[in-house]
């Protein structure tokens, strides 16, 4: 996320590693290994969504609910994740829940081996399969432990970087693999934060669906309040209410009194179920 991980300069810069590609098939063929598990209704919000380092306060909360915004993402865990929580609770989370507000997890897990800049958590090709089971099951328990029960989407949160470096490509989509695997087991709905040009397109343009997210957000800093008409990829992809669209990073708005820094999103995917 913008200002959360990775400076505007850079993720630009690392934007021109390459354009999108096209290729067939629902986001929901990804999960197919969700088939053999009965599971909770999936909670969809379609609207406008922020997202921004630290949870904002209950009181900004409460203020911000003017109905520009319907839904929040918040940070829930992960070793690269950059900024401390003080309020993020289970009672936070239930009193937002109960003002109207959708919560969108998202878990910032171990990012590429070929990522440049130091992280706390990297995969390299031999301990990508163990950390993203590690990783899914803390991912749970800390979405759980906030009171977002089975069912919900857990979005993993990807850094860019090249998708051409074949080995570095290759472990990351073996850590989301065993990372979305992780999910399913413990029936919380696999989804991915990338960007455009290179996190969200390795996922997006894989030949191998197998056990890749069902949900994709994908960053595209263009402005546009949309996750139709700027889709980089097949339209036939990620269907079914499973797409979000990060369009504008470092907006600093006002709402009920209150001035936040937000990254702003079209959503139109799945979010936590509270409760």
């Amino acid at each position: 996320m913008a200002g959360h991980r990775q400076s505007k300069k850079r993720r630009y810069i690392t934007w021109a590693v390459a354009g999108a590609a096209v290729v067939t098939g629902a986001g929901i063929a990804a999960q197919a290994s969700m088939a053999a598990t009965t599971w909770p209704a999936q909670k969809t919000f379609t609207g406008r969504a922020f997202d921004t380092c630290t949870a904002p306060s209950l009181s900004a909360m409460k203020a911000w609910h003017t109905g520009f915004y319907g839904a929040a993402a918040v940070y829930v865990g992960g070793k690269n994740r950059g900024c401390a929580q003080p309020n993020l609770t289970a009672s936070w989370v239930k009193s937002v829940n109960s003002l109207g507000w959708k919560l969108i997890p998202l878990y910032v897990g171990a990012q590429p081996p070929c990522q440049s800049g130091a992280n706390p958590e990297k995969m390299t090709a031999s301990t990508a399969a163990s950390l993203g089971a590690k990783d899914a099951a803390d991912a749970v328990a800390k979405a759980s432990a906030l009171g977002m029960k089975a069912g919900s989407a857990v979005y993993l949160d990807m850094e860019a970087y090249d998708i051409t470096n074949t080995s570095c490509n290759d472990a990351v989509l073996t850590y989301v693999r065993a990372f979305d695997k992780g999910l399913h087991a413990k029936t919380y709905r696999a989804g991915y934060y990338g960007f455009s040009s290179s996190s969200a397109k390795a996922i997006a343009t894989a030949k191998d669906r197998t056990d890749l997210p069902g949900n994709l957000w994908y960053a595209l800093w263009d402005k546009q309040n949309t996750t139709t008409a700027d889709w980089p990829w097949g339209s036939t992809q990620f269907t079914q209410h499973s797409r979000a669209h990060q369009y504008l990073v470092n907006s600093k708005e006002s709402h009920g009194g209150v001035t936040l820094t937000v990254d702003r999103d079209a959503w139109d995917a799945p979010v936590a179920l509270v409760g």
